[in-house]
């Protein structure tokens, strides 16, 4: 694990059985905590030695300049940057007057566990200081789940052999220095100290400070209080300046005895709300979380779980590794979303500063799935956030001249964080992939009343765009020119296969919705005539096609770029964009990431509506030479697709990809945070993949199918207020209702009812076997990949 033999691999934690500094930034990623609204890295309790402290609060940013080498019209000028704010996590030790730094003297043991089930990071090591003194220390560590703005840590200190001295400074923490994030000074200089101070404050075991950035205006509080507990007498004092709040606590244990601290912090910020009203609502959270105390959030924590895992589980048998990795992906992407509240969902999570904290097309496309089917809440209001910020996103298609909603493609505020690139501001195909997203929810919930009040807007608007950003060619036929697809290789191109087809889903479900809701359509401004434009558009949208070759285009003209030439290109050439020029990348005929074939995903009833397996097959071919992987999106949907068309094997390495992605540190960017939506792919490749789980309308497909490796596969799913659990083995699967009315289902293309009964089994037929399709030079997937993510 993270390529070291110190990560034990357990079903249900992931254990760290000795520190290595070398990887502490990489474990801080693995070991963060967080609940949506706040993220704790997870650092060591001391603050020191650390990678890159992370103390983080989902939408507060700050503002920079955006570099340009020349202005142009419509380029973004300010970027977001996710900051480090107040950090509460500190409880600093002092040992006989010598600081607990494990860089210095003996460290005899050292563990860490992050527990799945109970949602703790704990904390066990035993300490010799350079004079001779050894101690033990435990600690325990959650985000709450339940209670939104706290979190909390319990920290034990006792001696082992002697009478001590021990000290302890459990410390509030703002504008903490940290490592360059990259190289433009400008970033550096606007992120340098971002926290003004307000109001400072320390009385008793309570301390507070409340800060305001100075370019965004948002207004940061955080309060902390501790419950003291030693056998013996306790010395205590209490002070604050600007940036730094402090608890100072003193005792002499003899050998055997404790010192402990439990330590609640509550964490909040507006950017309208003032400071007496923020302080007010950490102190407040606070009083909340006292009422029932440490043991209490530890229980909390526990039974929410409990509901989560009982709808949630995936089960692995034949795989342990990535028994474990779907369970960590599934915890991780959980943590992602369940109390961000009507706030975006980042590339990474609240586990680092990678990405400068933006969320992306990711966030519907690989993250709400996962989250439809097992915390279908958490979509309601990651869609609801999108809604909300639906004027900077018509502003943004006004300045290009379009109609609609022209969401940003990287973003925290909701307005455009990218500077002008290709492959990214041309890359429109986000508002088909939210209106996607919108789809999906209602299907899969039946919420009519969110369908309603939120899909209805968001489809309106993303339909408006396509319509304007389109145009009917002289026969009638409908083309969308001059963007860029998924695939960061190919930029501002015509007609890109997935966009297109995922506006001519976007374009009919808006016709649809406004049919089922005429009345909120009709405030919207909504008229027959514009709906009837939707669909001619959508029934004419061209999906280009080679018949020579017999393949769908990744866009048009595609198929005849000159082919890369993998042949020469190094193995420590990848990732492509940092040794190539994207002029030289944008002309040939190479993939970053999974396009043409993740439209056969996600766009599958069309495809299957259209083609045949063999067309499936020759599509998914001709495209996997040509895909080299640049991007943590791509192996999950390459393997859902070559479990799709027969690969099997194939798509087992590509999920063990997936799964590994941070475990295994395969990007060796870990380190600035977990990959949230490869975490969620892992759920996706197999569930999608070797499940074979699609939803057609409002009814679910199975086509299930296992790789050798695995002797069974089980999961669970939330549709339509029942829990579903399927069980597939190589030879069978049985699906068995556990909650809910009786529901139709089909499997391999057969109609099945099931109830809450008995379990329905039925046989699985083997796929039709077909040459497995060759990978470009140095980026096969597979066994190597897996024991050293460094092989080629």
């Amino acid at each position: 694990m993270i390529t070291n033999r110190t990560y034990t691999v357990e079903p249900w934690r992931v254990r760290e059985t000795a520190l290595d500094l070398d990887l502490l930034a990489q474990s801080e990623s693995v070991f963060a905590l967080s609940n949506g609204h706040v993220g704790w890295r997870g650092n060591l309790d001391e603050g020191e030695p650390h990678g890159l402290p992370g103390s983080y609060l989902n939408g507060v940013y700050e503002l920079h300049p955006l570099p340009y080498a020349e202005a142009g019209y419509g380029y973004p000028e300010s970027g977001q940057t996710v900051i480090n704010v107040t950090n509460g996590k500190l409880l600093r030790l002092l040992v006989d007057d010598e600081p607990f730094d494990l860089r210095y003297g003996r460290l005899r043991k050292h563990e860490r566990t992050l527990d799945f089930r109970r949602g703790v990071l704990e904390r066990s090591c035993e300490w010799t200081s350079p004079a001779g003194t050894t101690v033990r220390v435990r600690s325990t560590r959650l985000v709450s789940l339940t209670q939104r703005a706290i979190a909390a840590v319990q920290y034990e200190v006792e001696p082992v052999d002697s009478r001590t001295r021990v000290v302890i400074q459990s410390e509030l923490v703002t504008n903490e220095s940290l490592p360059s994030a990259d190289g433009d000074p400008r970033t550096a200089k606007a992120l340098q100290s971002p926290l003004e101070p307000e109001e400072d404050q320390a009385v008793g075991s309570r301390l507070r400070l409340v800060h305001r950035t100075r370019r965004s205006g948002l207004r940061v509080a955080v309060a902390a209080d501790h419950v003291v507990d030693a056998p013996g007498e306790i010395t205590t004092s209490s002070e604050s300046n600007t940036d730094v709040a402090r608890l100072t606590i003193t005792s002499v244990l003899d050998p055997g005895q404790r010192l402990r601290v439990q330590k609640t912090v509550a964490h909040g910020w507006s950017g309208a709300r003032s400071r007496p009203a923020m302080s007010d609502q950490v102190e407040a959270a606070l009083a909340a979380a006292a009422h029932g105390g440490w043991d209490e959030l530890v229980a909390q924590q526990r039974a929410y779980l409990d509901d989560f895992w009982a709808r949630a589980d995936v089960e692995v048998h034949g795989d342990e590794e990535i028994q474990q990795a779907v369970r960590f992906a599934l915890f991780h992407v959980l943590q992602a979303g369940a109390r961000a509240e009507q706030r975006a969902i980042p590339a990474k999570g609240l586990t680092g500063s990678g990405y400068d904290g933006h969320a992306f097309w990711d966030t519907e496309m690989f993250v709400l799935p996962l989250l439809s089917y097992t915390e279908p809440k958490a979509v309601a209001e990651a869609l609801r956030w999108r809604q909300a910020t639906l004027p900077a996103a018509r502003d943004r298609a006004t300045q290009l001249g379009l109609r609609g909603a022209a969401f940003p493609w990287r973003t925290i505020d909701g307005s455009e964080g990218s500077a002008y690139w290709p492959a990214g501001t041309a890359a429109f195909h986000v508002a088909a992939d939210i209106a996607h997203a919108a789809v999906r929810h209602t299907a899969v919930t039946g919420d009519s009343a969110f369908e309603r009040e939120t899909a209805l807007e968001l489809l309106v608007e993303t339909a408006r765009l396509w319509r304007s950003l389109g145009h009917h060619d002289p026969h009638g036929v409908f083309h969308i020119d001059g963007i860029t697809g998924p695939d960061e290789y190919s930029a501002v191109v015509d007609d890109n296969t997935y966009t297109n087809l995922m506006a001519r889903s976007n374009l009919l479900a808006a016709a649809d919705v406004c049919e089922r809701h005429p009345e909120e359509a009709a405030r919207l401004g909504v008229n027959e005539e514009e709906s009837a434009a939707w669909r001619d558009a959508a029934e004419a949208v061209h999906i280009p096609y080679n018949k020579e070759i017999g393949v769908h285009e990744q866009h048009a003209g595609f198929t005849h770029h000159q082919r890369w030439d993998f042949a020469n290109t190094r193995a420590d050439q990848y990732p492509l964009m940092l040794h190539f020029p994207y002029f030289d990348i944008y002309r040939k005929q190479v993939i970053k990431q999974a396009d043409l074939v993740l439209a056969m995903y996600t766009c599958g009833s069309w495809f299957e509506t259209h083609c045949d397996d063999d067309q499936l097959a020759a599509n998914f071919a001709y495209y996997e030479p040509l895909t080299v992987r640049d991007s943590s999106l791509s192996a999950c949907c390459q393997a859902v697709v070559a479990a799709r068309t027969g690969h099997l094997r194939l798509a087992y390495d590509y999920t063990a990809e997936a799964a590994l992605m941070d475990l295994a540190d395969l990007e060796h960017n870990t380190r600035d945070g977990l990959h949230i939506a490869s975490l969620a792919g892992t759920w996706m490749a197999l569930v999608a993949g070797f499940g074979g789980t699609r939803r057609d309308g409002d009814s679910l497909r199975f086509t299930p199918r296992l790789p050798e490796k695995f002797s069974r596969l089980a999961f669970r799913l939330q549709f339509r207020g029942r829990c579903l659990q399927v069980e597939i083995e190589p030879d069978k699967a049985m699906y068995s209702l556990l909650l809910g009315d009786p529901l139709t289902i089909h499997h391999h293309g057969a109609e099945v009812h099931v109830n809450g009964e008995e379990p329905v089994t039925l046989p699985i037929s083997p796929p039709k076997r077909r040459p497995t399709p060759e990978q470009p030079l140095h980026r096969r997937p597979g066994a190597t990949d897996r024991l050293d993510p460094r092989a080629t």
